[in-house]
């Protein structure tokens, strides 16, 4: 009690007393001193202080409580969980974000058929299974760097997102270039029924159109021109829907092979495609910011260039 008789703390020494033997019984047989730590917080009591933390542990107890009574067997916060995830389990496993614990019912609790926690990498992550609305996906991705997970995500979003139109839209096209060069080759036929300079307009979109299978090729290391040559002399002889061919460095009748394009997509690309042409042909006039004409300040040299 001698070292609590300070002037600060010695009409307290009492209720100080009991913690320091309190603390100290928690210790293991070698009583480490660096086992106890203190915290400091300005303001109030320090006795008043601990009747804030008495009562905020037994606010906390009886909300743990009432959620054992209403039969909960895991709780979620949504501190440490991305809304959006907590928004994917909610409608997989059912349930309602609360804001209190009390008069929890059934209505507002999820189920499972299994709950686990599985460590993937530097991470634990909560897995739920037989979810009785399972209609959402979580996908986990891993790699040993970050630019290499963040390329796979973008891969798989636009991946997700041409699944997504073939579902809702169910007309389909050959990939790999045929229906660029299918277009191309009735653009082509179409310009030499035309007069004047549309003739000229509607032959240079048919070429622009060549362009889609040429980069296929350039992109896997093909002789573009080559690979050109055989399209057009297959979509002229009726073969409407032969394109690149990336396995084999030859072309194929990609719709039998299953390459597959949504109809939609291809639109919505010509579509934009085209109206920005028609803007830029449509303007009258360009600003070009004139070029600067001040020499930059010449850099002193050595040798024979250096100033004396």
């Amino acid at each position: 009690m001698t070292t609590l008789s300070s002037k600060l703390v010695a009409s307290q020494k009492y209720f100080f007393a009991k913690i320091v033997v309190d603390a100290v019984m928690q210790l293991d047989e070698l009583l480490p001193l660096n086992m106890i730590g203190i915290k400091k917080v300005q303001g109030g009591a320090m006795e008043e202080y601990q009747n804030v933390v008495d009562a905020e542990w037994e606010i906390l107890y009886r909300k743990l409580q009432k959620i054992v009574e209403s039969g909960a067997k895991v709780v979620l916060s949504k501190l440490p969980i991305e809304m959006l995830q907590l928004n994917i389990l909610l409608i997989a496993c059912g349930g309602a974000v609360l804001s209190t614990c009390y008069d929890i019912s059934d209505s507002v609790l999820g189920t499972c058929e299994v709950f686990e926690e599985k460590q993937i990498g530097g991470e634990r992550f909560n897995f739920f299974t037989g979810c009785p609305n399972t209609k959402t996906v979580t996908l986990i991705l891993r790699g040993g760097a970050e630019q290499f997970i963040e390329e796979c995500e973008r891969s798989l979003h636009d991946a997700i997102m041409i699944v997504r139109r073939a579902l809702k839209n169910d007309l389909v096209v050959a990939g790999g270039g045929a229906i660029e060069m299918e277009l191309s080759k009735f653009l082509r036929d179409y310009s030499r029924t035309v007069k004047g300079k549309e003739q000229l307009i509607i032959g240079t979109m048919a070429k622009a159109l060549e362009i889609i299978p040429r980069q296929l090729c350039d992109n896997a290391g093909f002789d573009s021109t080559n690979i050109l040559n055989m399209l057009r002399q297959k979509h002229a002889t009726g073969g409407i829907w032969y394109g690149v061919d990336i396995h084999n460095e030859d072309i194929a009748d990609n719709y039998e092979a299953c390459v597959w394009e949504p109809a939609v997509v291809k639109i919505n690309a010509l579509t934009a495609a085209t109206e920005a042409s028609c803007l830029i042909v449509s303007l009258d006039e360009t600003i070009k910011n004139p070029k600067s004409n001040v020499t930059p300040p010449g850099i002193p040299g050595r040798g024979r260039g250096r100033p004396f």
